[in-house]
């Protein structure tokens, strides 16, 4: 039941990517059309909100960073929760190997950009944007290439990406969060709390959920936080155990509700927001700038690096094993794909660089993750696409039956 809950999951963020890259190449044609003015104005633009004396004014780019990324990081809080309870993460074996390998998924991007902040001068605050991998457009790139994998590939992709967004929202958390107003942020505290109680002990209607995110959601902004934090403790609070009722669970119905709005709006519009390069009077020393060439780099040669080498080193301990009928020339392929950091390294660069969509460093974080992305997407394709032609030898760890491997 797991698996197949997981599959249906992988299915909808796979066709998802065709719509992220849809929605990424149109960004780019518009900034580049003579409607570009009107895109940079219409994202720079201030609406409100305003609910009785509740009243909120953001630029669109902001309403889209802060107020629908919201609902991305619930999503992203809720399959991290079934995960752990009743997925893959539930198994300590299955979990070592893609936690350990998320982790040096981590710490190479990080160290390959600090490396050329000494080497070119990159700018130091830019060293979590390669970090981060983006989950529906990697499942997007395997879906294309994958015929003929083990499926265990996926669940190791997948748990790998879970970890890596949990790595990437705990650094928001950290770094990007500042001049925090502790009243509100107490505030909302005290909802979760209760709300998690009362959860616990009786049943919360659907308006109810609704109602109690969208008061955690305002207070953080109030607070000055990140909302990305408080949607994944959020998460935390929705029950996975089935009701009594009717034999459902609140939290893989929430998933079920909210992954389609979260995969075909949030995500392609966030990435029309964000992808949206204009090159007119764009140079070759912008292109190449300090700035692209680390995230490029970092997303490239650092994940591969970081990914593979703490995979193999892992499974050299014997303290996690290859996926379940896979070589490792396919998980190196894997590995690629976790260079893939459009949406969330988008997201981390607003963050790390906070200005106007079209200032020089928004322009040059842009540049650098759609060359970083692009790059591992094509490398990643074609090795995936070799190495299924490849059946995978006896592996001694993967069969040893004490370690159980991952994925099986």
């Amino acid at each position: 039941m797991a698996r197949r809950f997981t599959l249906d999951f992988l299915k909808t963020e796979a066709a998802s990517g065709m719509v992220l890259g849809l929605a990424a190449v149109a960004a780019l044609i518009v900034a580049n059309s003579p409607w570009g003015p009107d895109y940079f104005a219409w994202l720079k633009s201030y609406h409100v909100l305003q609910i009785g004396p509740i009243r909120l004014e953001e630029t669109i780019s902001d309403w889209i960073k802060e107020g629908l990324m919201a609902v991305f990081f619930l999503v992203v809080g809720l399959e991290i929760k079934y995960e752990i309870l009743r997925g893959e993460l539930s198994d300590p074996k299955k979990l070592a190997m893609p936690v350990i390998a998320a982790l040096g998924g981590m710490i190479g991007p990080a160290a390959v950009y600090l490396a050329m902040t000494v080497l070119i001068g990159a700018p130091h605050q830019g060293w979590p944007i390669p970090l981060a991998t983006d989950i529906a457009f990697a499942l997007a790139v395997f879906a294309f290439v994958g015929k003929g994998l083990p499926s265990s590939l996926r669940i190791f992709l997948l748990t790998l990406a879970i970890v890596d967004d949990l790595g990437a929202i705990a650094l928001i958390a950290v770094l990007f969060s500042e001049g925090v107003d502790w009243v509100p942020l107490l505030a909302a505290g005290a909802m979760l709390a209760i709300g998690g109680v009362t959860a616990h002990r009786r049943r919360i209607p659907a308006p109810f959920w609704v109602i109690g995110f969208a008061a955690v959601w305002y207070l953080t902004v109030q607070a000055g936080l990140s909302t990305s934090l408080t949607a994944v403790a959020f998460a935390a609070i929705v029950p996975v155990r089935p009701r009594r009722e009717d034999h459902q669970s609140p939290l893989k119905e929430a998933m079920h509700d909210l992954h389609p709005w979260n995969a075909f709006l949030v995500l392609p519009l966030f990435a029309f927001a964000k992808a949206g390069v204009s090159f007119a009077g764009l140079s070759m020393e912008q292109a190449f700038a300090p700035l692209v060439i680390a995230i490029a780099l970092g997303l490239f040669l650092g994940k591969q690096i970081g990914v593979f080498g703490a995979a193999w080193l892992a499974s050299a301990l014997r303290i996690g094993a290859r996926p379940s009928g896979a070589t490792w020339l396919q998980v190196y392929g894997v590995t690629l794909l976790c260079g893939v950091g459009f949406t969330m390294s988008l997201f981390i660069g607003v963050l790390a660089f906070p200005g106007a969509v079209d200032s020089p460093e928004q322009i040059e974080v842009k540049l650098g993750v759609i060359g970083g992305s692009i790059l591992s997407a094509l490398a990643a394709a074609g090795v995936l696409a070799a190495a299924s032609r490849r059946r995978a030898p006896r592996d001694p760890v993967a069969d040893d039956p004490d370690i159980k491997p991952i994925g099986g």
